[in-house]
């Protein structure tokens, strides 16, 4: 019988592994060689009879051994971040506000501990598909427009650094609330609306057809490492739903939900001018569109020490007397506008602390420079310092809220998640890694 265009096999692999030659396996099979060699090459589509005599004579099911090749389906979709034009892409797709977002499985993005997998694959191209019906219809194929850049001390509304001076906070929300707290990347338009509608989209060929659970991913973007244990406690809880969480300071989290790249961000800043956690930022980035935030937990923030204080650090005033030297979290971050404003209550120059410039970009990174000795102190959170065996010294307690658009709260695979905030297997989890106070978690401490 000729070969099916669709069809597809497996026979030689898996013969070659178990050692036998074509003509082994045609006198097991009860067939001739010709046979085995044409199936091998795709030029004969064997009877249903042969099929089981081969997949019988290799120890197999028939399904290890032929498949249809299946036109696996395309979609157009905008990408999370910019990328050189031209490079192929894997990512991991997710439908936030009525249009799909690819989100680019590169460098750090691509793992968690283990490698990520990709939902598909895509070129970049500028501007490919301007113009172009999304492959699924829907009723709002724009994102927002209206988040607001807010300009903080000798840096542009775009968000470029070019030719300021070094960012320091001075007062009030200052330079964290920066579209792009490390300045834009290269190739990005500057000067232009935060929304990436019309720019950076790309034809995505999903790698299986499953669409129900693209349809079903909730993202999650923030940097608090709770994230990943809640995520995982819910996904057991419901198994069709699929949690994606994408690191990103505080900042960089709620820019990326009023970008429409997140159905939920993750923050922990403090404004001490008017002594409210997260509230005063989300207004003046999210503008006039309406969100609730939902506090997951408050947690001890402050400097990770080594093991034993061998310097006998107590206060920030201490590193400077010391002589100690710290890494810093990138601007953006909760934990670098805590030391900030740390550092100019005690009227600490910034220059005055070794090691300020040095940056590093998640918790975990700070604790590793502490343990493998890099710095001698770091700030981070207790739950942290427990994790890696440091010291710790308390600095302050912080709130870490849920920020979400009212406009996803209606969204079933939204709701399953904010729903098992209340279930003890979620609990569990926070309460066994200490410094964690959820005795508020799930609670709507502001609408904006």
């Amino acid at each position: 019988m000729k070969q099916d265009s669709d069809l597809r096999n497996n026979l030689k692999s898996i013969r070659t592994r178990l050692g036998m030659s074509q003509q082994d396996l045609a006198n097991i099979a009860s067939v001739t060689r010709q046979t085995i060699s044409g199936v091998e090459s795709g030029q004969y589509a064997p009877s249903v009879a042969i099929t089981l005599r081969l997949a019988k004579a290799l120890g197999c099911q028939v399904e290890d051994l032929f498949w249809l090749e299946r036109d696996l389906p395309e979609i157009e979709a905008v990408l999370a971040k910019p990328v050189p034009n031209g490079q192929q892409l894997r990512v991991s797709m997710a439908r936030v506000g009525g249009q799909w977002i690819a989100y680019p499985l590169i460098g750090k993005d691509a793992f968690r501990q283990d490698m990520i997998p990709a939902d598909g694959e895509a070129v970049a191209v500028s501007h490919p598909f301007a113009g172009v019906p999304t492959a699924v219809p829907s009723s709002r194929q724009s994102r927002p427009t209206d988040c607001l850049p807010v300009v903080g001390s000798g840096v542009s509304a775009s968000g470029s650094d070019e030719g300021a001076s070094p960012v320091r906070v001075d007062g009030l929300r200052g330079i964290s609330k920066l579209l792009f707290p490390e300045g834009v990347p290269a190739g990005y338009p500057k000067g232009e609306s935060t929304s990436l509608t019309g720019t950076n989209k790309v034809r995505v060929r999903l790698l299986d057809d499953n669409l129900d659970t693209l349809h079903n991913t909730v993202v999650i973007a923030g940097c608090a490492p709770v994230i990943s244990l809640w995520a995982r406690a819910t996904e057991r809880w419901h198994p069709q739903l699929r949690v994606q969480y994408n690191f990103a300071n505080s900042m960089a989290a709620l820019h990326s939900l009023c970008r429409g790249e997140a159905h939920i961000a993750g923050m922990h800043l403090y404004d001490p001018e008017t002594g409210e956690y997260n509230t005063p930022f989300v207004r003046d980035v999210l503008a006039l569109r309406e969100a609730v935030l939902i506090t997951l937990g408050v947690w001890e923030e402050g400097l990770l020490l080594k093991s034993g204080n061998p310097m006998g650090i107590r206060t920030v005033s201490d590193l400077v007397a010391g002589g100690a030297t710290i890494v810093n979290r990138e601007i953006g971050s909760g934990s670098r506008m805590l030391l900030e404003q740390t550092l100019q209550k005690e009227q600490i120059p910034f220059d005055a602390v070794q090691g300020f410039d040095n940056v590093l970009k998640s918790h975990q990174d700070v604790a590793q420079a502490v343990v493998g000795g890099v710095a001698d102190a770091g700030m981070s959170t207790a739950s942290v310092a427990t994790a890696f065996g440091l010291g710790f010294i308390p600095l302050h307690r912080s709130r870490y809220d849920l920020v979400i658009l009212k406009e996803y709260l209606e969204e079933a695979p939204v709701q399953q998640l904010l729903s098992t905030l209340g279930h003890r297997m979620v609990h569990s989890q926070f309460e066994i890694l200490g410094g964690y106070d959820i005795s508020k978690i799930g609670e709507v401490v502001a609408t904006v």
